[in-house]
Formats: structure tokens, sequence, C-alpha cells
């Protein structure tokens, strides 16, 4: 099923007033550390571990506070609000793991973690090392995009070791949710297989499409560059194990958010994802665009739905910014749709998709 930008306008404008009538349950944030290998090769100090963020439904007595980003006292986004280290609420809860886009963060994607965690998920998000707005990135956290999976399994196994969370969590319901960068590695979690060679070849051909060019995070790395790097000793290892099988087992949906690199897939393997996937997309995304990205995954995939936001651009999906944030990163705060609607949009597509696919009686 297919939903055009001319038939998302009156979803757009129904979003806001839903997260606006009557109470919601308070959220959990808790944050952790996990560890795989492939981070010490990703990290600029060469540690091997990955910065983990969960959300989740919190007892009623919890208090929240605003979750936000940048310096204190002069925030640049405004994230949304959670009780660090609250008590989880009674129950069993289906989780999601959730991975942010190139040179994002955790908490860059709370406005999804924690609106999800309020409809009644535990939600994992990570911060990518090399490849995170928080530490240095480096080239190769900006090459190999498909160990980025390895995080997000780590950062399962951690929150299912963590005693004040095991016993409330169900990962026997599990869902991935990815943005830009983050698309592509739920795809690579969900048991496609990147080729490399495949995305070089559409790049060579569309040296100006969103993708192939260099990223506003990383404007100095090139094409060219990225290709050299991949082809050192200490990288090309790890580059030749890019089609390695990285499913995370137990998957039962996936949410793509605006998902990049789709061109690293050929379309058999897409096909091998036979789990419901709901694709949204912002129309007038320069960055990941549609026609070479979106689009081509909704075709392939074979239980796909696409949703195409009217006006809605790639940075759209990020944070709200502040007034200074306005005038700090620019860039990343021009929008040309109502923001709150576009992610209002967003959790009521992922509701919707989990809430079917990951049911009690599933």
């Amino acid at each position: 099923m297919r939903m055009t930008a001319r038939c998302c306008t009156a979803l757009l404008a129904l979003c806001l007033p839903l997260f606006a009538v009557g109470a919601v349950p308070p959220v959990g944030e808790r944050q952790g550390v996990a560890h795989t290998p492939s981070a010490a090769v990703r990290d600029a100090d060469h540690r091997d571990s990955v910065r983990y963020t969960v959300w989740y439904p919190a007892q009623p007595d919890a208090q929240e506070t605003a979750l936000t980003i940048g310096p204190p006292g002069a925030p640049l986004f405004e994230v949304g609000t959670a009780a660090a280290d609250a008590a989880i609420a009674e129950g069993r809860w289906p989780v999601l793991l959730l991975s942010h886009g190139n040179g994002g963060s955790a908490r860059m994607m709370g406005w999804f973690g924690t609106a999800m965690a309020r409809a009644g998920y535990v939600v994992i998000a990570v911060d990518h090392p090399g490849n995170n707005g928080v530490d240095p990135m480096t080239e190769a956290g900006s090459i190999l995009m498909w160990n980025r999976v390895d995080d997000l399994a780590a950062a399962l196994a951690a929150v299912q070791a963590d005693p004040a969370l095991a016993a409330q969590i169900d990962t026997q319901r599990l869902g991935i949710a990815g943005y830009s960068a983050g698309g592509f590695t739920a795809l690579v979690a969900a048991g496609a297989r990147p080729e490399v060679q495949r995305l070089l070849a559409f790049c060579r051909t569309h040296p100006d499409d969103g993708v192939c060019a260099p990223q506003a995070e990383t404007p100095s790395l090139t094409l060219a560059r990225r290709m050299a790097a991949a082809d050192t000793p200490e990288l090309a290892p790890w580059v030749a194990r890019a089609g390695d099988d990285r499913t995370i087992g137990g998957v039962g949906a996936v949410f793509l958010i605006a998902p990049a690199m789709v061109q690293a897939f050929a379309p058999e393997e897409l096909a091998k994802v036979r789990l419901p996937v709901s694709v949204l997309v912002g129309a007038a995304d320069t960055v990941a665009s549609p026609a070479t990205n979106s689009d081509i995954a909704a075709a392939a995939l074979p239980k796909a739905t696409l949703t195409t936001l009217p006006a809605v651009g790639h940075y759209d999906f990020l944070s709200s910014c502040t007034a200074l944030g306005q005038t700090r990163v620019g860039a990343l705060c021009q929008v040309a749709a109502d923001k709150q609607a576009t992610h209002g949009a967003a959790i009521t597509e992922a509701t919707a998709l989990f809430d079917a696919a990951l049911s009690a009686t599933r």
C-alpha cells in the first residue's frame, strides 16, 4: 500500500491533537554502556564501548525533567521529558531497537523514543561509535555502517542483563526502527546483506545523489576519500566482511524513517526481509532522496507500506530546535512543514505497525 503526499495532508493535520488529548504515562530514562569489538575500530580512541539509552514506561509517581541537547542553560534542541533512572512500570513490555542517522545520537532521536515509551514500549537507542554527534567522527565510523548492527545487539544484551529492567522486557516481541543511516542499519539487522561495490557503482554514476555527496556532518569526507580509507590495511578486512549475515534474531517488524544507502542492497536481498515494514519519508528530502532510497525499498520489500509526507525534508525528523539552535545550527533547523505534525505522523505510523506486529497474542 502506498500513501502519497496528496493523501497524507489530512494525516498531518490530525497528528498534532492526537498527543494533546488525555493523560499520558510517565517515561523513565536509563543509560548504560555495552561492549563490542568493532566499536574499537570505529571509535576515535579505540574504545570497545557503546553508550546506550533506554526509554520505558515508568511507575506513575515518576517525576520527569526536560531532555535537551546543547550546553547547560543554552540548549540547541528540545527533545522531550523523562525521569532519570525511574522504576519501570509493572508488566512485560515489547522492545524496540533504535538507530540514529549519520552523526546523530540516541538523544537526538529522543522525540521518537520517549513517545514510543509512552505507547508501551521499551526503546533501546545507541550512540554509534565514530559516527555520533557527541564524540569525534571517524572515517571508520562513517564507512563501516553495517557494523552499527553490532551496537544494537550489544545494547540489547546489556539491557537483558540489567536487573532494573530485565524482568519487565519481552524480547520475544522485538522491533527495529532507524532514521537515515539508521534505516540502513535496521535493514541489515533485519537480514538484508549490503554490497559495497554495488553502492560504489551507484555513486560513480550518480555522484550528486545525497548519499554519495559529502555529508553535512563530515563535509571533507568525499567519496574518493572514503574509498581510499576503505582500502587501508586497518579497514580493508572489515570492509571485506560487509556482506556477512548480521541478522538480529526474533525481530517482528521494522520502521524506516527516511532510510539512506538503500542502493547498497540488491533487490533480492531486500526481498529476503519478509517482515512487516513501514517506510516514512518526506517528499522534499534531498539527503536521502525518496526516488533512490525509500521508493526502492518499498518496491522490493515484500511486506512494505510507504508514506510520503508533503513538504517534509530530511532533517524534519530531528528533535525540535530552540531559538538559539535556529541561529547556531540553522541548516538542521530549517523546515517547511510543521515539525510537530511530522513527528506525530511518525509516531502514529510506528505505533500502528508495532502494535499490530508485536501484539501479545502474536
